[in-house]
């Protein structure tokens, strides 16, 4: 006699939502922030599960490309300052501070383009964050701020990643006024890569630019992307010196091989990572 099979429990309704939502298709992850109700604040919790997602995504050949979204009416209003003000004292905010360091660090270095899909504001190191993914998407109505100096905190850790996207006079006027930019702004000044009209707009953009990329060899995105951010602060000699060593190496792939044969004999290449 065989016994039935156990039923599934049924999920419950009064659990907590996860903080961080994960989707993959078609090689693409979208990492959703979801604490809507507190403006997606970066608490230690959500840098915990956006690192630990962050980790496994790099691990994972099923991912060519990340997007990291939101819930609620904004993209991210940076720290988490009633978490800050519950937590006095110079260990806690050197620990939080170096916990959000290593989180854009982990972006910059994840081997997988990264995309951040803007619908609303975002300030302080919710700017960082959008300043720190590879390209970055908003819709008009989205803003982008410093505004620590508002509060007596000068965004320090944020000016690491937007002045490396945006002009000096630029990055400073955000810094020492407060002031937010506008959608358009952002696009002119180099901290977004375009604007799109509205919402559904703003998701065909990202898929778009999610696809195409996804659509490339693996290999070739990963010897790219981290050359890319190498080469940045070395001298201008150095900086050829390490690119040509790059694209060296990067011939030698059987990607490249088969992405030159490809071309030349008028198909599609089969990427297979090496």
């Amino acid at each position: 006699m065989t016994s039935a099979p156990a039923a599934e429990a049924a999920p419950d309704p009064t659990a907590p939502e996860p903080i961080l939502l994960r989707h993959d298709a078609e090689g693409i992850c979208t990492l959703t922030l979801n604490r809507p109700q507190a403006r997606n604040a970066l608490s230690v919790s959500l840098m915990t599960a956006l690192q630990t997602a962050l980790d496994a995504v790099a691990e994972d050949d099923a991912v060519k490309v990340v997007v990291i979204s939101a819930n609620g009416p904004a993209f991210c209003a940076g720290h988490d300052l009633k978490e800050v003000r519950a937590n006095p004292g110079r260990s806690f905010y050197e620990a939080l501070f170096q916990q959000c360091s290593n989180l854009m660090l982990a972006i910059t270095r994840l081997p997988k383009p990264v995309i951040a899909r803007v619908h609303g504001m975002a300030t302080a190191a919710g700017c960082q964050l959008v300043a720190t993914c590879d390209l970055a998407v908003a819709v008009p109505e989205a803003r982008f701020a410093t505004p620590g100096v508002n509060i007596g905190l000068f965004c320090s850790t944020p000016m690491v990643a937007l002045s490396r996207n945006v002009g000096p006079k630029q990055a400073m006027e955000m810094l020492l006024t407060g002031r937010p930019l506008s959608a358009d702004e952002a696009l002119a000044a180099g901290l977004l890569t375009a604007v799109a009209p509205d919402v559904a707009a703003l998701d065909a953009k990202v898929a778009e630019l999610a696809g195409t990329i996804a659509s490339k060899s693996p290999l070739t995105l990963a010897i790219g992307k981290e050359a890319f951010y190498r080469q940045l602060d070395m001298p201008l000699a150095d900086a050829y010196a390490y690119a040509s060593d790059v694209m060296t190496t990067n011939m030698l792939a059987r990607d490249a091989e088969e992405g030159i044969d490809a071309f030349l004999e008028k198909r599609a290449p089969t990427w297979t990572g090496q």
